[in-house]
């Protein structure tokens, strides 16, 4: 639990380093037919089993991109020696979580679209507005901004099946509107952003309840720049 608790740079340090050895012992096992490549996925769509190979790599990124994600907010961690690079490890499982759904989306019987998405892209979609914010490397900005819009096309086009994932983008743009109002302090991992990133069904409340209009239930079919407005 020190992972997601108060813990001390140590402890922290020691659970994040486990729980990852973990996840990398786990990919490290994997054979190299079931690794994520464009190979790999056709072969699998042509058995009738593309997005079942899509699905696992989906929660090995969201579960790295998790595990990570309290790092983004490096000035909590300064007692963290590896603080940078975990956050790098999270833009990393991020980038690599969207590129997976880039190219399932482009593969027959490989798209995904079950509302669980919705949630796993809207965290997803935050790391890239981390990098928007703070990227120093304008190609880091640049591509962030494209994986953002491309993002919301697909949150939209989940819309189509699974109405409820209006929630998840209010959430989104809530949470833009927040990062707008602080950016300081928008991606610690406090009580807040621990719902944010698990309770996908909840709406947003006391950190985004400003920027969310209350007497919007709906999200229109729209541009992503005027969403994000």
């Amino acid at each position: 639990m020190a992972v997601i608790g108060q813990a001390d740079g140590a402890a922290l340090e020691t659970a994040v380093r486990n729980a990852s050895y973990h996840l990398d012992e786990w990919h490290a096992a994997l054979p190299e037919y079931m690794r994520d490549t464009p190979g790999n996925m056709a072969r699998y769509a042509s058995e009738g089993l593309g997005r079942t190979f899509v699905a696992l790599h989906i929660g090995y990124y969201h579960y790295g991109q998790l595990l990570f994600y309290r790092f983004l907010q490096q000035d909590r961690h300064e007692s963290v020696p590896n603080t940078h690079f975990y956050a790098n490890k999270c833009k990393t499982y991020a980038a690599n979580l969207c590129e997976l759904l880039y190219t399932a989306k482009t593969n027959p019987n490989c798209e995904v679209l079950y509302s669980m998405v919705g949630h796993i892209l809207v965290v997803s979609s935050t790391v890239q507005l981390y990098i928007l914010l703070f990227g120093v490397d304008g190609e880091d900005v640049k591509i962030a901004r494209i994986r953002l819009e491309r993002n919301f096309e697909i949150l939209q086009h989940l819309r189509t099946f699974w109405p409820t994932l209006d929630l998840c983008l209010l959430r989104l743009r809530a949470f833009h509107q927040a990062c707008r109002v602080s950016m300081d302090t928008t991606f610690r991992l406090d009580q807040w952003m621990l719902r944010f990133l698990s309770e996908f069904a909840h709406p947003g409340d006391d950190k985004l309840s400003e920027a969310t209009n209350p007497n919007s239930s709906r999200v229109e079919n729209r541009d992503f720049r005027d969403f994000l407005c």
